[in-house]
């Protein structure tokens, strides 16, 4: 089934110029805005980096340690400004190692353009054991992007770039590549430089969006979920929730399309007796996995662009829109506001509903505390970056979020080691907001060279490690799931304050959450970036919330 997107770009054609692959690249690049490449150099992009150096006065390089760290610092970018972020790694292994960032960016719906090189045309695919080379690399991006394309002349560039632009960037965004051969980016040649004009919208379909209307009129308890699918129209959101007066229920990269003051905001572990309460449930830009796969059935109404996710969940009536949230829901607003209505949800049980989810949430502790001390050090507008450490766990149920693209998490996909890195995407990306990357020892490992490059280009990012020296999560499962057979999950760490410092980043040990406060305060008005510990023991697991 067919992604809906804008229609093909209108394209008007400049004369063509003779230049070098690599220069198609630069140009294509800063005609489409790009001002930023995050990458990590080698032969086969040598020639594009030849062309970048001829243009560092328009287009940033931003180089990291690891070709990890360039694709999950490009995934922040585009997660913190919704809007296309770039990368260029290597063939082969530089791909391989790219490839738990293009895997979490692809979970995450975000916009992605992966440039890779590649060994020579001539070479491509014959196995002779040329550097680099592996077997179908067209297959391997295929099963981690939305599109991949590779180009076999300059000429081909520009168009290649431009379609997988816009495939990254309509529809549902995702991850796309573009593979370039080293001989390719080398080859002069006439290339033409397309202009692109703006993409129209796809018209919603009037009979089912007034189907969806007339349903909504006369539900008594809507239930609204929202995800990442929504985090460009969090007004609009607002708005609807408003005039159905209907609780919205996010989890991880829905949170702060509402705002946490608001009563009717909950966090999905929270929405389970709303759930059982509700007569009709309103899927905004989210698969809803968790209700979907193991929550009952429910009457459910689904706006997606993406036609996929239109899977009804078993025995459940399904109304569906493939459409853009940004074009249906003005429609659906409009049309809701003049309406009789039928809600029925209480005030009084919508606060004794968040009440109770605070009470029982209470045993999240030191989290709670820390969580608290973090949220007050960023203030309205700050960027709270999750990892796969209990701190983090908790953080996606208790921690109040307020504005979208606030809360960066890695979704579904879970990737271990991505936090950090990512941070150091969205502080580069967003750098008048305070950004707090949370991590583990664990995950922290996973990408500690890169604050090489948060050192080397100045990127002040505050990150807080909590060091419990062990895979925590995995050997409380060991221990409490498995009868403590505990095993492969104790670790022996750095001095982490020492280690920063011999970064050249500022380092420093809390164990309190004042302390904590103080030094996050310390750490934004930073030029560099800090790295805090916080030693910890055992924390109670978010699993008993499920």
């Amino acid at each position: 089934m067919s992604l809906v997107s804008s229609p093909p770009l209108s394209i008007s054609r400049s004369p063509p110029v003779e230049m070098t692959g690599g220069e198609a690249v630069v140009r294509t690049l800063l005609q489409n805005k790009v001002r930023c490449l995050y990458a990590l150099p080698g032969i086969q992009s040598d020639w594009l980096f030849n062309a970048l150096y001829d243009h560092r006065e328009q287009i940033e390089v931003i180089h990291t340690r690891h070709e990890q760290g360039a694709a999950y610092m490009a995934m922040g970018a585009a997660l913190a400004t919704g809007e296309l972020a770039v990368c260029n790694v290597v063939p082969g292994p530089g791909v391989l190692n790219a490839g738990a960032a293009l895997a979490t960016a692809y979970g995450l719906n975000a916009p992605l353009l992966l440039i890779s090189s590649q060994v020579q045309l001539s070479l491509l695919g014959r196995g002779t054991g040329t550097l680099h080379e592996i077997e179908d690399p067209q297959g391997l991006l295929r099963g981690l992007t939305k599109l991949n394309l590779l180009s076999t002349h300059p000429a081909e560039i520009p168009d290649h770039l431009n379609t997988a632009i816009q495939a990254a960037t309509t529809g549902r965004p995702r991850p796309v590549a573009v593979e370039i051969p080293m001989d390719v980016l080398a080859q002069r040649a006439p290339v033409q430089l397309p202009q692109r004009s703006a993409t129209a919208a796809t018209p919603v379909d009037p009979k089912q969006l007034q189907h969806i209307a007339d349903q909504l009129k006369t539900a008594e308890r809507p239930l609204i979920f929202v995800g990442s699918g929504a985090q460009n129209t969090a007004a609009l959101v607002r708005e609807l929730q408003q005039i159905l007066k209907a609780p919205v229920v996010s989890y991880r990269t829905g949170r702060g399309i509402v705002d946490s003051r608001n009563p009717y905001s909950f966090v999905m572990p929270a929405a389970r007796d709303l759930w059982k309460q509700a007569d009709l449930v309103l899927a905004l830009g989210t698969n809803m996995r968790v209700p979907t796969q193991s929550w009952p059935t429910r009457k459910t109404i689904r706006i997606d662009v993406d036609a996929r996710t239109h899977i009804p969940q078993h025995g459940s009536n399904l109304t569906s829109l493939t459409a853009r949230l940004e074009d249906a829901l003005p429609l659906l607003n409009c049309e809701l506001k003049t309406a009789r209505l039928n809600a029925a949800w209480q005030p009084d049980y919508i606060d004794a509903q968040q009440q109770l989810w605070r009470q029982r949430t209470r045993v999240l502790q030191p989290q709670l505390d820390y969580l608290e001390a973090m949220r007050a050090a960023l203030g309205e507008t700050g960027i709270f970056v999750d990892e796969l450490t209990q701190v983090g766990f908790a953080s996606r149920i208790v921690m109040p979020v307020y504005h979208p693209r606030t809360f960066i998490s890695t979704g579904y996909m879970g990737t271990l080691g991505y936090g950090f890195p990512t941070a150091l995407g969205v502080k580069h990306a967003r750098p008048a907001a305070p950004v707090v990357s949370v991590t583990g020892d664990g995950g922290f490992m996973f990408g500690v060279a890169e604050l090489a490059t948060a050192v080397q280009h100045k990127i002040p990012l505050a990150t807080v490690l909590f060091n419990n020296n062990q895979y925590g999560n995995v050997q409380q499962m060991q221990r409490d799931v498995h009868g403590g057979k505990v095993i492969a999950t104790h670790l022996v760490n750095p001095d982490f304050v020492q280690l920063a410092q011999s970064f050249g980043a500022r380092g420093q040990r809390v164990t309190s959450p004042e302390q904590l406060r103080v030094a996050l305060d310390d750490a934004f008005a930073a030029s560099g970036p800090t790295l805090i510990e916080v030693p910890v023991g055992d924390m109670p697991s978010v699993d008993q919330f499920r």
